[in-house]
């Protein structure tokens, strides 16, 4: 087998600087949408806990200890001026009992 060229030797390492270039361009685009996806999913479960929230009073609790838990300086200025929601009570059914159903049927009270 000859020896090869400069010119083959060059050739080689342009093809091998381009792979490499294509490779990175693709790594980097993968963790872009990787990126895009993990923000989406942190708006959209953000939303349903704004949402639960305002709805029910357990969860006002886990967002009020959730924004204790903000320290860093620039996230607790993204919440200057901002109330969570209340939730809106209402008024619970009077504890009753349900009749027990037996195995032949009938049910007693």
């Amino acid at each position: 087998m000859p020896l090869p060229s400069p010119e083959q030797i060059a050739k080689a390492r342009l093809q091998a600087e381009q792979a490499k270039a294509r490779l990175h361009a693709l790594e980097a685009r993968f963790s872009e949408a990787e990126r895009k996806k993990d923000t989406r999913r942190k708006i959209i479960l953000g939303g349903l806990l704004l949402d639960a929230a305002s709805k029910d009073e357990r969860y006002a609790k886990v967002l009020a200890a959730l924004m204790q838990r903000v320290d860093r300086d620039n996230d607790r200025k993204a919440f200057d001026g901002w109330e969570p929601p209340t939730p809106v009570t209402t008024p619970q059914p009077a504890n009753t009992i349900a009749p027990v159903s037996t195995p032949d049927g009938q049910g007693h009270d």
